[in-house]
């Protein structure tokens, strides 16, 4: 058998975006596969939802496709594809199921986000974000009059807005509004589809989801003298026949999740207003006949996930979300009007999508075996109310839709992870680790620490780390991986643990872990390799700022000095407030000694900075300071920064620079293990030995 490599990410297949058809009988889903270095295939899938056949490609290979809708009578699927293009703008696409080709139905500048049909199947809502010139033009619904047409970026950039970025982009006065394409019941070209706007004015709306036929939902950040200074959302309700609109709702929390039925229930996310960084994600039900709000997850102490959103049951009468769940994900059905505590339907693994039908569920999910699959089991299947130890539907129970990586995983052999209940000081921790291939008990091996971002997250025994975890234990490394208090999955409790001390709590965890593995006969105490990204990179970055431990670490994306990024993340700068109940001007020298930098002085242990130019959620500004201030002490370091990336490098980055990335770190670990014979990368060219990044152009390295 091979042995899994960085490299491989080139060859792995992973599921997304799963959604049953009206009848139940089929699932389309994306499959999403590296195209070369720099780009990724990205097509729509069709299978039995009994698994019966083998999923068949639907779409055609060109451009990236994603999220697949089925229209109501489910005889088309909508879809977001930029085929054809040489830019970014996804175009809202129809394609016949019975067979036929797609057919482009927008030609709008922003490119279409957050589609979703209306009831009859006459009309497709979807939001984009145009600027004002846009919108007065009536270049917004339609720009194919323009020849090859381009926005012109400021120069300069003038910012009158407190959050002016994201992702990877400048806002640059283009602001997120509703649209609807009148799209009628067939397949209509883009000359015969009208676009209209619904939304107005220099605010941003999400989440547009119909109730019924003549009712669109949709969210707005609208509250408050500077809504880029406020979780609070105002939820409205749009009537096609009236024109008129009426704000139904205000909530807050980290985005509104809608889901909307035909008789008038809006389930939404909400999150307490204050410190609400620090607060879990529940659900709620808004009857906008009554105006009375049902809390759907009051009884179980989960929070929602990063970005989930809840979906109505067909009947319409119960909700469907997920919640992270003690190192797995659990979907969850409840009554709307919250009459019944929730039942768990599934908890499988580690669930990255699902779509539930009248009878089924499907889902896609990654196990330690596998990166990821599509699978589906029957909603009669579930468990009785409550967190009482139940799991619902087992996982032997499930169908498995697809094998996406059946052939690699012919030629390699996963490491099947061992689940480890440990005590800290502070009390019980889950992790999990996995040993080298080959592995000997009477052998020794160093020891990778990996530590998880978030820092309100949750790590599974899959998922998007799958391959990183695989590629350091097929290298000869036993690997450990764990959710730390602040972790969600556990608990309101167990999340706010870290509340203004998020270094020393979350370290007093991951060490006993740390100590578990290294009483262990084949492990090297002296031989301990720290990583992590986002929160894992302060906590790398915090680690070896209080001791000496760790043998050498890599640092990825990480908060370094929490004033600088308070001042230049975007929304993101909420952490400082509600993690750590703190602002720069009341609380400078407090955050300067909760920042990894304000201990840069003692830092001995060997330390690679990787970051993203483009990353706006944590600013490469932090991670500049942080590197000077290594050299400046003589530690072993060196600054990898990747072009056109963002904070999302690590999952969806250019193929090219995930597998580089990957290579880095283990050749960091390497040079300064005494179990591997290598070099110190600090000794070698600076491409050497790594299959990507050969081309100068590719990075830049300080």
């Amino acid at each position: 058998m091979a042995r899994v490599q960085a490299a491989d990410y080139h060859d792995i297949a992973k599921p997304g975006d799963v959604r049953l058809s009206p009848d139940g009988e089929q699932v389309a889903f994306v499959r999403k596969v590296p195209d070369d270095e720099e780009s990724y295939e990205s097509t729509v899938y069709l299978a039995p939802s009994d698994g019966s056949e083998e999923p068949r490609q639907f779409t055609v290979s060109e451009g990236t496709d994603s999220q697949p809708r089925w229209s109501p009578d489910g005889s088309r699927i909508a879809f977001v594809s930029n085929r054809g293009k040489d830019d970014d703008r996804p175009q809202l696409w129809l394609i016949p199921v019975g067979g036929g080709e797609a057919r482009q139905v927008t030609e709008v500048p922003a490119g279409v986000q957050d589609i979703s049909w209306s009831p009859d199947g006459s009309r497709i809502a979807f939001t984009q974000s145009t600027t004002p010139d846009e919108r007065e033009e009536g270049l917004d619904v339609d720009i194919s009059d323009e020849d090859e047409y381009e926005r012109e970026e400021p120069d300069p950039r003038v910012i009158d807005r407190t959050v002016y970025r994201s992702g990877e982009n400048y806002f640059d006065g283009a602001r997120s509004h509703v649209y609807v394409a009148h799209i009628g019941d067939g397949l209509p070209s883009s000359e015969d589809v009208e676009v209209e706007r619904l939304t107005g004015g220099e605010i941003d709306h999400e989440a547009p989801e119909w109730g019924d036929e003549t009712t669109l939902y949709y969210a707005a950040n609208d509250v408050g003298e500077d809504p880029d200074d406020s979780v609070r959302y105002s939820i409205y309700a749009y009537d096609t026949e009236t024109d008129e609109t009426e704000a139904v709702h205000e909530s807050s929390g980290w985005g509104a999740g809608l889901a909307a039925n035909e008789t008038g229930e809006v389930a939404f996310l909400y999150s307490e207003e204050e410190q609400s960084s620090i607060q879990p994600t529940e659900l709620k039900v808004l009857d906008v006949q009554t105006s009375e709000v049902s809390w759907v997850t009051e009884a179980i102490d989960r929070g929602l996930g990063y970005e989930a959103t809840p979906q109505w049951t067909p009947e319409g009468d119960r909700v469907v979300f997920s919640t992270p769940d003690e190192g797995k994900t659990s979907v969850w059905i409840a009554p709307g009007d919250a009459s019944e505590l929730p039942s768990r339907v599934v908890r499988p693994g580690a669930v990255s999508a699902g779509h539930v039908g009248e009878e089924r569920f499907a889902f896609a999910m990654s196990e330690w075996n596998h990166p990821g699959d599509v699978f589906t089991c029957t909603r009669e299947q579930a468990s009785e109310s409550g967190l009482d130890g139940s799991v619902g539907v087992e996982r032997e129970e499930c169908v498995r839709i697809s094998e996406l990586n059946a052939a690699y995983l012919d030629d390699v052999e996963p490491q099947e992870p061992e689940e480890l209940h440990f005590e800290s000081a502070q009390g019980d921790v889950h992790g999990w680790t996995i040993t080298p291939e080959g592995f000997d008990e009477d052998g020794e091996y160093p020891l990778a620490v990996e530590v998880h971002g978030g820092p309100h997250a949750m790590w599974t025994t899959a998922g998007t780390m799958w391959h990183e975890f695989q590629t350091l234990a097929a290298r000869g490394y036993v690997v450990f991986w764990s959710n730390p208090r602040g972790s969600t999955g556990y608990g309101k409790q167990f999340m706010q643990a870290i509340e203004r001390n998020w270094g020393d709590v979350t370290l007093t965890d991951v060490m006993a872990g740390v100590d578990l593995l290294t009483d262990r006969e084949y492990v090297d105490e002296d031989d301990v390799h720290l990583t992590g990204g986002s929160f894992g990179g302060y906590m790398t970055s915090w680690a070896v700022g209080q001791s000496e431990f760790f043998t050498s670490a890599v640092s990825q994306r990480g908060v370094y000095d929490l004033t600088g990024f308070y001042g230049s993340t975007d929304g993101a700068y909420k952490l400082v407030e509600g993690d750590f109940d703190a602002t720069p001007w009341e609380d400078t020298g407090f955050l300067w000694e909760q920042s990894p930098t304000g201990h840069a002085h003692k830092v001995e242990t060997p330390t690679l900075v990787i970051h993203s130019d483009d990353d706006y959620r944590t600013p490469v500004c932090t991670a500049e300071l942080w590197y000077r201030m290594l050299r400046k002490q003589g530690t072993d370091t060196r600054f990898v920064r990747y072009p056109r990336e963002g904070h999302e490098l690590s999952r969806s980055g250019e193929p090219g620079h995930i597998v580089d990335r990957i290579e880095r770190i283990v050749r960091w670990f390497d040079g300064y293990s005494e179990q591997q014979d290598a070099a110190i990368a600090l000794e070698r060219e600076p491409n050497e030995g790594l299959s990507a990044g050969e081309d100068e152009d590719a990075e830049n390295e300080t």
